[in-house]
């Protein structure tokens, strides 16, 4: 039991005022924060999840060949590890199948409410009143948003699609009920999830063709199959799993940890293995237009050894042409050519910073979030918001979440705002919320380091806002987990009621 359990089971032993928590989704985060709640014995919370399961980006996203891009052992919460992992790389089968043995261990259901979108949430007479789409009303003294960061669809508007004659859905859509072997397969999107899905549809179609707008820099990291000798050794010995677990933290951290904040040796090192991995590809005019025009880890890093060799089958194309339309009988492209389908996939990804919206929210003195967020989302050190009181993210804007396990990002996050939640219950405060110039002076130092770091070395990415200007922590994970590991109270506005 952790200091800050033991603290908060004390105060609520001995009389403290215990606050009514609303937690936004039962996804990786949300139930981290349920979690952490139930541990230090608080119960008057409630979490609300859009959805009839929990989960999150794995409930939604079931494709062929989904999976994780960090390795499995370190993609778990640090205190629940998971002796059953088969692979380096989690399928997405299996994450889920993760989350729910850690949702029924903590018996989250009687904390969960299912089926109820919140829709607008505004702070007034004290409170935050949360209004549902189905006309409930909930108040709460705190309000924590785990609605995660790539959950709002992008579909981009493509002239003809409704009398394309085939079967088509987005990716975190998939339909399953359409038969895929032996069919003509178009992927729209060449993003992670193209890439992902390309190997194991190469393997059912008749014939493959990718849609390339931006190529992708591919890390060859092997996704190693584990024995059942191995799994059962993990079992049998809970400490190996945990040794794992800080072993692969370490090697994220001190590989594309770096390379991604700083030029070196590591990003050196990451731009060689990444073009070793891309001169496997032999013919020179398909390995031009697979070679992108920016370093690797400007985007999200791809992690595959199968993508690739899928590439050069003869069942399989790529076309880099822009598409002008889609017809009846499949997609023509800007050169006129028609490229006859049965099945469009549109792997086109997510709004990568919608966090709340589209839920509206207003924070006090009546100021929306569209309004505080007019010149894009910001939040000090990715949390909270002025104005916005006793109001918490997690993993919100500038997180450091380039290549890196969101897990541990919300782990960090949910043990600071327990830290205020203690104080809370201690009366320090009966609103908190961030000042502004705590916040300017915050996104000043941000700015003036992004420069150093890849994700403004020229590419396009959703880690980019409106104006081109990434959304992300611009130095290591290391240092932000030691910058939060205790609030520092003087950069907010402690006020009674």
């Amino acid at each position: 039991m952790s200091s800050i359990e033991k603290t908060i089971k004390t105060l609520k032993k001995n009389g403290a005022r215990e606050p009514r928590i609303i937690i936004m989704g039962a996804g990786m985060s949300g139930i981290l924060m349920g979690i952490n709640l139930v541990k230090a014995g608080l119960t008057n919370f409630k979490i609300y999840e859009k959805r009839s399961t929990i989960g999150g980006t794995w409930r939604e996203n079931t494709y062929p060949g989904i999976a994780c891009d960090i390795a499995s052992y370190f993609y778990t919460y640090s205190f629940e590890p998971n002796p059953y992992w088969t692979r380096r790389f989690p399928s997405g089968a299996e994450i889920q199948a993760y989350f729910e043995r850690v949702f029924a261990k903590y018996q989250l259901a009687d904390y969960t409410t299912f089926n109820e979108e919140i829709i607008n949430t505004e702070h007034k007479e004290g409170q935050w009143h949360i209004e549902m789409a189905s006309g409930q009303v909930e108040t709460a003294d705190f309000v924590v948003a785990a609605t995660g960061v790539l959950h709002k669809i992008n579909e981009p508007e493509f002239e003809g699609i409704e009398n394309f004659e085939g079967d088509t859905f987005h990716t975190a859509r998939w339909n399953h009920d359409v038969e895929l072997k032996g069919k003509k397969i178009g992927i729209i999107g060449g993003g992670s999830t193209g890439t992902q899905m390309f190997e194991p549809l190469s393997n059912l179609a008749q014939k493959l063709t990718l849609f390339q707008r931006t190529p992708q820099w591919i890390f060859p990291m092997p996704d190693k199959a584990y024995s059942k000798l191995w799994i059962k050794s993990v079992q049998r010995f809970p400490s190996l799993g945990k040794l794992l677990y800080w072993l692969y933290k370490v090697m994220q951290e001190r590989t594309v940890g770096v390379a991604t904040v700083k030029p070196g040796w590591n990003r050196s090192f990451l731009n060689k293995l990444c073009q070793w991995n891309l001169n496997k590809v032999k013919d020179p005019v398909l390995r031009a237009k697979l070679t992108p025009n920016y370093e690797p880890g400007c985007k999200r890093l791809v992690m595959s050894t199968s993508f690739y060799p899928a590439m050069q089958k003869p069942n399989t194309d790529l076309i880099t042409e822009g598409i002008d339309k889609i017809e009846a009988k499949g997609i023509r492209t800007k050169d006129g050519v028609l490229h006859e389908l049965d099945i469009i996939v549109k792997a086109t990804g997510f709004d990568g910073f919608a966090f709340m919206r589209p839920m509206t929210m207003t924070g006090a003195d009546n100021l929306t979030l569209e309004e505080a967020w007019k010149n894009g989302p910001k939040a000090f050190r990715a949390i909270t918001i002025p104005s916005f009181p006793n109001f918490f993210m997690l993993n919100g804007p500038s997180s450091p979440i380039g290549n890196y396990s969101l897990i541990a990002i919300a782990e960090t996050q949910a043990t600071y705002i327990m830290q205020c939640i203690q104080k809370y219950m201690e009366g320090g405060f009966d609103y908190i919320e961030p000042k502004q110039k705590a916040v300017d002076d915050f996104y000043q130092t941000v700015h003036e380091a992004l420069p150093g770091t890849i994700w403004t070395t020229g590419c396009q990415s959703w880690y980019l806002d409106d104006k081109g200007v990434p959304l992300l922590w611009p130095w290591s994970p290391q240092r932000y987990a030691k910058e939060m590991k205790q609030p520092n109270f003087n950069n907010y506005h402690l006020r009674k009621a």
